[in-house]
């Protein structure tokens, strides 16, 4: 892997490290950049690592970016992926914080991250937060980019304990980051997030949702894995792949995988889904496995297992729902 530095920073201990992976969506790119640049009462660096954009694009990028003292900006020579490209630039950071924004997506005012620094200082087994995503003009919450389950959305504003975060606007404290580890790069998209969750849950790290930690997400379709183009069979790979590191046996996820078929039959995606499930087989036997621990469990019935619902409710409302963006 060969990756192209541009610029070089004093390393240096500060506030926070704000990641951003590019490829192509120069505009966007710039825009998030600028969103990160914006924020005040915070000592952050800024980070962007194109994975691939065009001649053109890249040249603007670059070109744009290079009176700023406190952006690097980083070249890598083939799509690294979500987890690769985010583990690249969390390794070349000191800040207290890493704050990963998406290349569409900007901070809703100038103190997230004054805030959310405010928050980790405040709780000290805090290991990672994530940010209320919103639309593009801020009007409501973003519903794909809802990660968590649809019983708690009435509390969409409010701060409560979770098991993941979504990506496009988030933050982990770096010391969890060193214990719980990198992301698992060979998932490439989707549930990175939550592996790596699981993993900081397992180290006795909470994870928060708060809502007043605000992003608006303009939703690029520019460079987008469509649910048609691949990213049903990476969803349901991945998921499994997750628990089975988990040592979930094949006969606990039987349901699961029924449910996957079947979501993925409603969606005209049998296909994809049935490519997911026997790649995640396929890879199972390379797997590390670890067993929860009572502790780990304990967390993740209150906060996640007990907020689902009835088998029947979840059928409902996660198995027959049809697939954002699928076309």
């Amino acid at each position: 892997m060969h990756i192209e530095n541009l610029r070089t920073n004093e390393s240096a201990r500060y506030d926070a490290d704000i990641i951003i992976l590019s490829i192509n969506r120069l505009n966007h790119t710039l825009a998030a950049v600028r969103s990160a640049l914006s924020q005040k009462q915070v000592n952050a660096r800024i980070a962007v690592l194109d994975q691939g954009s065009s001649d053109e694009a890249w040249t603007t990028l670059r070109e744009e970016l290079q009176g700023f003292r406190t952006v690097r900006l980083f070249k890598a020579a083939q799509n690294l992926g979500v987890g690769g490209g985010r583990n690249f630039l969390t390794s070349i950071g000191e800040g207290r914080i890493i704050v990963g924004l998406d290349n569409d997506a900007v901070f809703a005012n100038e103190y997230v991250l004054k805030n959310a620094l405010k928050l980790f200082d405040e709780e000290p087994r805090l290991g990672a937060l994530g940010f209320h995503i919103l639309s593009r003009d801020g009007s409501q919450t973003d519903e794909p980019c809802w990660g968590y389950p649809n019983t708690l959305k009435i509390l969409c504003n409010q701060r409560f304990l979770t098991t993941t975060f979504v990506g496009a606007g988030h933050a982990i404290r770096r010391t969890t980051w060193d214990e719980a580890g990198d992301y698992d790069s060979s998932l490439f998209f989707t549930w990175e997030e939550y592996d790596f969750c699981l993993r900081a849950i397992a180290q006795n790290w909470d994870i928060m949702y708060d809502g007043s930690l605000r992003v608006y997400h303009d939703a690029a379709t520019e460079e987008r894995i469509k649910w048609s183009e691949g990213r049903q069979k990476l969803f349901v790979r991945n998921r499994l792949i997750i628990a089975r590191k988990w040592k979930q046996n094949w006969l606990t996820l039987l349901p699961r995988i029924i449910a996957y078929t079947i979501n993925g039959a409603a969606n005209r995606q049998l296909r994809s889904t049935l490519a997911g499930i026997f790649d995640a087989i396929r890879h199972d036997k390379n797997l590390p496995k670890q067993k929860m621990t009572a502790g780990m469990r304990d967390y993740l019935l209150k906060n996640e297992e007990q907020h689902r619902g009835s088998l029947y409710r979840r059928f409902r409302t996660e198995v027959l729902k049809p697939l954002q963006g699928s076309a």
